[in-house]
């Protein structure tokens, strides 16, 4: 026993292995001990991951005592975790057959409810947890029999004694991670109650447990969604597509998430579900086409908005809209002389009834059916769209949307009654319809009912508790349109109204705290109080805020930071704003704003601009005769600025004529309408107009001969000063011409003078070539002679004749110096320069300080260096002959010693004689050269 006892602890202490060692010494000791000695063995093999020695184990205690229940149930646990059907089916007959031995036997009372939970029979699963309960008192054992009869009730439906009973389960246990699922079934039943907090706290745990559970994730997110955190609902979603890529109702969830901040983002998830559940064979939910469907169409994507819608609905009369149904569809379509009447009927659909046509929707297809019609009506195909439209109502009369979205066209066609009957079926099928009931009051707003139109829109406060967005923000707009509204205003009751809807704007962002058009209608307030700054920034928030979301387009903003910039005087940054507007939500095409880029030209004075604007209203909207009152206002203007400036060309004038002319025209013709009220003119006023154009265009003839003579003779004056121009222009050329000229004979002269000083510097050089060849030619005859006299007088020979021929080389010199002076005697300091260069370039020219002297002296200083240079030539003509003559002298001294060595020395000296004449030829040569 003791042995056994020290084994018991140690399992309880999880050391399973020194459990089975001290078992296996029981055993050994007592070979005859009871069977649950090796049921201890079995437990810890199997705790030790030894299955098949546990399962040994158990079937010998079997084979010693065959009803120990805790062997059978233990068997039977093993099979049914194999998850084999022949195995599981095994281990429920070991759990029957414990159960038959002993019916109190609570694990295996909760593993046969956990199977009869599986088979839907939960009567069985309540009485036998009731016996779990009543049979043990461990509390892991009673959590689970809890958590047995509370899924049972989940299950049923009953969600509130399942959330008992899982509040059982978790109140038996110490810690989460002992048995985590009655924590996740009770936040599923809480979340279904509402209790959010609560289920939040419960999944939490769960996730501690087991921080990578997508179904837990998905939750919690769910959760944090309900409760206004998107932020972390959406790192909830995003981790638990990281942890399983596949799970396609977590990028479901994620999308849907997306929409408000995100729409491109949220296609891409909804995309990525239908794709993984496509690639699974599972059917692709409606609601999950239709909402891409939505997307693309939100985008403006409307060719793949249509193919989602088409997947969505599938076969059906609305996939092929043949040209035969909208071909009956003309005749019995919305038309100016129609009745609602025509409308709704429906014997267009029973004559295709009768045809064999099937007109089944199914319920979760209408929504699909409506958005589809909803894309027709966009891209204006509005056959197909009223054609699915009271297919709609064929089937559901009570679809009030389908209603409101006939009306709707039947309001762009100008056909207000139709609509408005429309509107009045529609709260027929719903008469609290709040939908309906706004739609009704903005038409009476603008057919200026001014009282229903209030009456109506707080009809809908009173039913929606005043909670409504829309209805309040109809109404602020109703007290502004109040305030504004009439040329002669009361100040206290504007500003009464102005502050109504102020507070109306501000209940409206309470409400919605994102509502760009409450932000819109504060800014506007401000605007009317003169406060503009402050409103200019409210107004370029909005704008900012509306660029940033794709499903928005507020133009309203853009008009009223015009009006803006208008009212500051900043007429630049106004038409700027008016344009882009136009050209960004209008294309070019809106006559209104066309009407405020012309005011904003007017109050700047730019008559011409005006003009041009008023003339693209008048041809947008031909039938708008106020626009014609202001374009010929406008020419009015420019033809009196014109006349009135003190300065003012003919062309001016005539210009100011024809606008006074057109501007008569307009006012003529609009004098002939005076008397119908409905364009508002005052015929007393454009009587007045008409004579003060007569009286311009008398007086514009004045102007215009005056003008005219004043064009002739400034054309007069003009050609005068065009001919002194051209006189002028032709001496400047002449001038130009001249000196062109000039310069171009003082460049060749000097390019032929250093042409010149290149030859003399080539004859030069080639001088000194011609005496050095001399001189090695004397050398030589003197070796070959052998005699000191024959080459005393050849050199005396070649001496005179090279003085000969030095003196007439110096005479050429300083002839040719003389003449180079008499020809730079007038010539510019610069030119002596480059001509004195060029000399010394040619070593005829002294370097010394006593070259820069001019004036008069100046030829007698060149010829001064004319000599010297000559003399350095005879003094370098004289260095190789005194060099030479030294060679002899060698020789003689040489022959005094003896025959042989006179000889050898007199080969040796005329070798160095001749090295050093050619050495002193060379070195003559060179510094002529560098001279």
């Amino acid at each position: 026993p003791a042995l056994l006892g020290q084994a018991c602890v140690q399992f309880r202490r999880e050391r399973y292995q020194d459990s089975l060692d001290l078992y296996k010494t029981a055993l050994r000791a007592y070979p005859g001990c009871p069977a649950a000695v090796r049921f201890g063995i079995g437990l810890c093999r199997y705790r030790l991951g030894q299955v098949k020695k546990a399962r040994q184990a158990f079937e010998r205690v079997l084979q010693l005592d065959p009803e120990h229940v805790e062997s059978l149930v233990a068997l039977g646990i093993m099979d049914l975790n194999s998850n084999e059907p022949g195995s599981v089916r095994q281990g429920l007959e070991k759990m029957a057959k414990a159960y038959e031995i002993y019916p109190y036997c609570s694990i295996a009372l909760n593993h046969l409810a956990n199977h009869y939970f599986f088979t839907g029979q939960h009567f069985l699963v309540e009485q036998l947890m009731e016996a779990a309960l009543a049979a043990t008192d461990n509390p892991l054992l009673k959590s689970h029999s809890y958590y047995n009869l509370a899924r049972s009730y989940h299950t049923k439906g009953d969600y509130d004694t399942a959330a008992v009973y899982y509040g059982a389960a978790v109140k038996e246990l110490k810690n989460p991670r002992d048995f985590f699922l009655p924590f996740y079934g009770l936040g599923q039943v809480q979340l279904k109650l509402n209790e959010l907090k609560s289920a939040l706290s419960n999944f939490e745990k769960v996730l501690e447990v087991h921080p990578e559970n997508c179904e837990c994730l998905k939750a919690v997110g769910h959760i944090l969604v309900q409760q206004g955190h998107h932020e972390k609902a959406l790192e909830n979603f995003k981790k638990a597509t990281k942890i399983n890529p596949r799970d396609a109702q977590a990028w479901v969830e994620m999308g849907e998430l997306l929409v408000s901040t995100d729409i491109s983002g949220a296609l891409d998830a909804l995309k990525m579900a239908t794709n993984l559940l496509k690639k699974t064979d599972e059917v692709v939910p409606i609601e999950l086409l239709n909402n891409i469907g939505v997307l693309h169409f939100e985008r403006g994507e409307h060719e793949l908005a249509h193919q989602a819608f088409k997947e969505a609905l599938g076969d059906g009369v609305w996939a092929d809209l043949s040209s035969s149904n909208l071909q009956t569809l003309k005749t019995d379509s919305i038309a100016p002389a129609a009745s609602v009447h025509d409308i709704i009927a429906s014997n267009l659909f029973h004559h295709l009834e009768e045809q064999g046509t099937s007109l089944d929707v199914p319920w979760d297809k209408v929504t699909v059916l409506f958005n589809q019609a909803r894309l027709y009506e966009q891209i204006h195909e509005a056959e197909k769209a009223t054609f699915l439209y009271r297919l709609i109502l064929f089937k559901y009369p009570k679809y009030v949307d389908a209603y409101l979205r006939l009306a709707a066209m039947a309001q762009e066609q100008n056909n207000i009654s139709i609509s408005s009957e429309l509107v009045c079926e529609a709260l027929k099928a719903d008469d609290k319809n709040v939908d309906a009931l706004s739609f009704r009051g903005n038409m009476e707003l603008k057919a200026d009912d001014w009282l229903r139109a209030k009456e109506t829109f707080k009809s809908v406060q009173q039913l929606t508790d005043g909670k409504d967005a829309y209805s309040t923000l109809a109404l602020g707009n109703w007290n502004y349109y109040a305030a504004v509204r009439g040329e002669k205003r009361d100040s206290k009751l504007e500003a009464t109204h102005l502050e109504k809807a102020r507070e109306l704007f501000y209940k409206v962002l309470s409400l919605k705290p994102n509502n760009t058009y409450a932000a819109n209608g504060i800014g506007i307030i401000l605007a009317e109080k003169g406060q503009f700054d402050i409103s200019k920034d409210v107004f370029a928030q909005v704008q900012e805020a509306a660029a940033g979301n794709i499903t928005v387009e507020m133009p309203d903003v853009w008009i009223n930071l015009a009006h803006v910039y208008l009212a500051q005087g900043q007429f630049g940054l106004a038409v700027k704003m008016y344009q882009n507007c136009l050209r960004k939500f209008y294309h070019n095409t809106d006559a209104q704003i066309l009407l405020y880029l012309a005011r904003t030209h007017y109050e700047a004075e730019q008559w011409q601009d005006c003009k041009r604007a008023l003339l693209c209203g008048i041809h947008l909207a031909p039938s708008n005769y106020m626009l014609r009152f202001d374009a010929a206002i406008a020419m009015q203007k420019y033809s009196t600025s014109t006349l009135q400036k003190a300065k003012r060309t003919a062309d001016e004038v005539r210009q100011s004529v024809s606008e006074l002319k057109n501007a008569l025209q307009l006012f003529s013709q609009l004098s002939g309408m005076g008397g119908h009220h409905c364009h508002g003119f005052d015929e007393k006023k454009i009587e007045m107009h008409v004579e003060y154009c007569k009286h311009l265009l008398d007086a514009a003839k004045i102007h215009l001969e005056a003008a005219e003579r004043e064009e002739q003779q400034n054309r007069q004056k003009q050609e005068v000063a065009r001919q002194l121009a051209m006189a002028e222009e032709a001496k400047r050329k002449a001038e130009e011409e001249r000196k062109i000229q000039m310069e171009r004979r003082k460049q060749e002269e000097e390019l032929r003078r250093v042409l010149e000083q290149e030859e003399h510097f080539e004859r030069v050089k080639e001088a000194w070539r011609i005496h050095k060849r001399e001189k090695f030619q004397l050398n030589e005859n003197e070796d070959a002679g052998g005699s000191s006299e024959k080459k005393k007088e050849k050199k005396e020979k070649k001496k005179r004749k090279r003085e000969k021929q030095q003196k007439g080389r110096t005479e050429d010199r300083e002839q040719g110096i003389e003449d180079d002076a008499n020809s730079m005697h007038d010539t510019t300091d610069d030119e002596k320069e480059d001509a004195q260069d060029a000399l010394a370039a040619a070593g005829l020219e002294d370097t010394d300080e006593d070259g820069d002297q001019e004036g008069e002296d100046a030829p007698s200083i060149k010829k001064a260096r004319s000599r010297q240079t000559l003399s350095d030539s005879e003094d370098e003509d004289a260095s190789p002959r005194y060099n030479t003559k030294n060679a002899p002298a060698a020789e003689e001294d040489a022959s005094a010693d003896s025959d042989g060595e006179a000889a050898e020395n007199q080969g040796l000296d005329n070798y160095s004689s001749d090295k050093a004449d050619e050495e002193a030829g060379e070195g003559t040569y060179v510094d002529a050269d560098s001279d």
